[in-house]
C-alpha cells in the first residue's frame, strides 16, 4: 500500500470514529421493585442519556427480587428493601460495600380520583373506614410486597378478622391501583408512591402514625454482574441530586 492510500485511509477512519458506537457502552439488568415503577422509568431514562449505557429494568415485589437473587438470577443491579438488601449480602449475593440507601416511602389508602376520602387521623378512625367500606384490596402478602405484608399484620393486630370476606388481594401494588381506578374495589392500600402506577387513583390519607410503617429501599451490585462499572455508577446515580428529585416528585422521600 502506497503513503498516499494510508493517509487516504487514516483520513477515513478519523471522519468515522464519531459516529461509531461507543465500546464501552453497557447493558445493564436491573430487578427492581414495581412500587418503583413510575419513578423508575424516569430515573432509567435519565440514567441512559448521561451515561450511554441502556438499562433493562425488571420489575417484581420486592420479595420477589429479593427470591430471584438468592436463586442466582443474573443481573447487574438488585433494589429492594435495605433489610432485604442487607439480608442478600450477608449472603454473599451482593458486592459488599456497594449498597447504598435510595429513598424509603410510608403507606396510604387510596381511593378512585373524585371519590369521597375517609378520614383516618387515628386508627379508631382506620377501624371506621375499613368497616364503612364495601371492598377493601392490598398486596397478596404472599408474593413479598411490603404493602401487603404490612396490611396483613395491621389486620391481625387490631383484630379485624372479620373483615377478610370484603378483602381482595392482588398480585401487586399496580393491580390494586387499577382495581380502585376501575371502580372494582373501593379502597386499597400500597404505598405512597403507588399513586403514579396508574392514572384515576390519588391518596386519600397516609396511615396513622400508630399503624405506619416506612420502607426504606437500599440498591447494590449483584455478585458477578458482567458489567460491574456500569452497575456501580447506576447505583451511585440513584442517590444523584437529578434522581432525589424524581423520587420526590413520585411520592418518595428522598434518602
Amino acid at each position: 500500500m502506497t503513503l498516499q492510500r494510508i493517509q487516504c485511509s487514516c483520513l477515513l477512519v478519523a471522519l468515522l470514529l464519531p459516529f461509531a458506537p461507543a465500546s464501552d457502552a453497557a447493558e445493564l439488568k436491573v430487578l427492581s421493585p414495581v412500587a418503583m415503577r413510575g419513578a423508575m422509568t424516569e430515573i432509567a431514562r435519565q440514567f441512559e442519556k448521561a451515561s450511554g449505557n441502556k438499562l433493562i429494568v425488571d420489575f417484581a415485589t420486592a420479595g420477589a427480587v429479593t427470591m430471584r437473587i438468592e436463586g442466582g438470577e443474573p443481573a447487574e443491579v438488585a433494589i429492594s428493601s435495605k433489610a432485604q438488601v442487607e439480608g442478600l449480602e450477608n449472603k454473599g449475593k451482593l458486592v459488599s460495600g456497594t449498597r447504598a440507601s435510595v429513598a424509603r416511602v410510608g403507606l396510604a389508602l387510596f381511593v378512585k380520583t373524585g371519590a369521597p376520602k375517609p378520614v383516618i387521623d387515628t386508627v379508631d378512625d382506620f377501624k371506621k373506614a375499613m368497616n364503612a367500606a364495601r371492598s377493601i384490596g392490598y398486596g397478596d402478602p404472599s408474593a413479598g410486597g411490603v404493602s401487603g405484608v404490612h396490611m396483613a399484620r395491621v389486620i391481625d393486630r387490631l383484630a379485624l378478622g372479620e373483615l377478610r370476606s370484603k378483602i381482595a388481594l392482588f398480585p401487586d401494588s399496580q393491580a390494586v391501583m387499577s382495581a380502585v381506578a376501575k371502580g372494582n374495589t373501593e379502597i386499597g392500600f400500597g404505598l405512597t408512591s403507588d399513586a403514579s402506577l396508574v392514572p384515576g387513583v390519588e391518596v386519600a390519607a397516609p396511615l396513622p402514625a400508630d399503624i405506619q410503617n416506612f420502607t426504606e429501599y437500599a440498591a447494590a451490585v449483584v455478585l458477578g454482574a458482567k458489567e460491574d462499572t456500569g452497575a456501580r455508577d447506576f447505583v451511585k446515580y440513584l442517590s444523584s441530586p437529578a434522581a432525589q428529585e424524581t423520587w420526590k416528585a413520585s411520592g418518595f422521600q428522598p434518602r
